[in-house]
């Protein structure tokens, strides 16, 4: 017995039954093959299950993919258009703002909500805006300066 689910993702409307305690990132992992969307704690400490939920940034790991019903929820799959790189995916790429990659997804879909609250965002506003994602390998300097790019764009 499942959950009756009607959400958009990426602009495509969908519908499927689910399991009630089905969290929104293995949802968009493991039934729509949605893989940029990475499990990394699974305890929403480190930011790499980011997505945007009818246009904020959350946590997937922390949100049954029921709470979604309705809503639309937009993934690192989504950013592109007509295959064009969205303006924060091209700065990261250029300004050499990863390492491994691994939160790189989340960084990315948190700065989207980020860049649209504040457009100029100064360093210290970035930081703090960041401060649920985290990253192990790149000391931030270079994710900031994308974000700050990718603003200026």
């Amino acid at each position: 017995m499942g959950e009756r689910l009607r959400v958009t993702v990426n602009g495509r409307e969908l519908e499927r039954e689910i399991e009630p305690r089905m969290l929104l990132v293995h949802f968009l992992r493991d039934e729509l093959g949605l893989t940029g969307t990475h499990v990394g704690c699974d305890t929403s400490s480190c930011g790499a299950c980011t997505v945007r939920l009818d246009g904020g940034a959350v946590k997937s790991c922390t949100v049954f993919a029921f709470q979604a019903d309705g809503l639309d929820v937009e993934t690192i799959e989504g950013l592109a258009k007509d295959g064009e790189l969205h303006p924060l995916q091209r700065a990261f790429h250029e300004h050499h703002a990863l390492q491994c990659g691994y939160c790189t997804p989340g960084m990315i879909m948190a700065a989207t909500e980020i860049l649209e609250r504040n457009p100029n965002p100064t360093d210290d506003e970035i930081r703090k805006a960041l401060e649920g994602n985290l990253c192990r390998c790149t000391g931030y300097h270079n994710i900031v300066e994308a974000i700050k790019a990718a603003a200026s764009a």
